[in-house]
């Protein structure tokens, strides 16, 4: 099942039902961690980033590997944290939004944090949907803005579209949202210039032999506790077999692969050929309906090759 570009991004729930499945989530729970001196870090927040799990996930990549690819780029937290280690990236998502922010953020930083320090001065609720509405933005750098400031005052940092392709989350509760990040973006726009960035959908790369293939896709789920519906036609069990058999080809190629993805019986299943090594990690989940459930969940790292844990 191949998304169409022409579909809006949306939630697959109302809002109302979201709200309410993740009512016990403390805003401020959700929040940036503080950057390491000169080291780049995630610009924007985003459900299931990878900060937790870095080094799980740096301790199994192969010895070496040529260009370093991830499809799913989303915050971006596993290339920020080993942009010391590769040379040459190739980062993209389906989000036409996102990816022009990482382009602003490489290409003209200055610029977009002189419009994200006039975001923060403006910023109130009013001002907040009053940005919100703007949905028919042209210049790249104020799509930029407008999606770093939303994404840092809004509900969460959720993405989440209407119908219309119009972005539509409430504002969040934060006291004083780091909205311009006038230290971080330049770092973030340093670590960027070794990559490139592009607008496709994950089974339109084209990686060569001994590259490395990063896949975090929306997560499956057995019980609705994982927010990971971010489409309209969401990332059902098909897109799981089809990012499998994608995976499938890019072994035949002879590039390195690696998943992550939840612990489910299907994702298991998927992957229960002898080309796939299954490792599993725990990670914090800060996204559930209970606030009982909301401890260490497993996932699993998935590679095509061997390594030493």
């Amino acid at each position: 099942m191949t998304q169409s570009r022409e579909e809006p991004l949306i939630l697959d729930m109302p809002f109302d039902e979201a709200i309410e499945r993740f009512a016990h989530v403390n805003p401020r729970q959700v929040k940036d961690e503080p950057a390491e001196y000169g080291k780049a870090t995630p610009f924007i927040k985003w459900a299931g980033g990878k900060r937790s799990v870095v080094n799980d996930l740096t301790a199994r990549f192969p010895k070496t590997f040529n260009k370093y690819w991830e499809p799913f780029v989303g915050g971006g937290a596993l290339f920020f944290g080993i942009q010391g280690l590769i040379k040459d990236a190739v980062l993209s998502d389906a989000n036409l939004d996102l990816t022009i922010t990482y382009n602003a953020v490489k290409r003209d930083p200055v610029a977009l944090i002189r419009k994200l320090e006039a975001h923060a001065k403006k910023h109130n609720e009013t001002y907040y949907y009053r940005v919100r509405s703007q949905h028919d933005l042209q210049d790249p750098l104020d799509v930029a803005a407008r999606f770093i400031y939303l994404n840092k005052t809004c509900f969460n940092g959720l993405y989440r579209v209407n119908n219309k392709g119009e972005f539509n989350v409430p504002i969040g509760g934060y006291d004083k949202p780091d909205i311009a990040q006038a230290d971080n973006i330049p770092l973030c726009s340093t670590a960027l210039q070794k990559t490139q960035i592009e607008y496709r959908e994950f089974d339109t790369i084209q990686p060569s032999p001994g590259d490395l293939v990063y896949c975090d896709p929306p997560y499956h789920s057995t019980n609705g506790a994982s927010f990971t519906k971010y489409t309209k036609l969401a990332f059902g069990e098909q897109d799981q077999e089809r990012l499998r058999d994608f995976a499938v080809g890019l072994h035949r190629s002879g590039v390195n692969v690696i998943l992550s993805n939840a612990d489910t019986p299907l994702i298991r299943s998927l992957y229960k050929a002898p080309t796939w090594h299954i490792g599993m990690v725990k990670v914090p989940r800060q996204i559930n309906s209970n606030p009982d459930g909301r401890g260490p969940v497993d996932e699993l790292i998935i590679t095509n090759y061997t390594t030493e844990e």
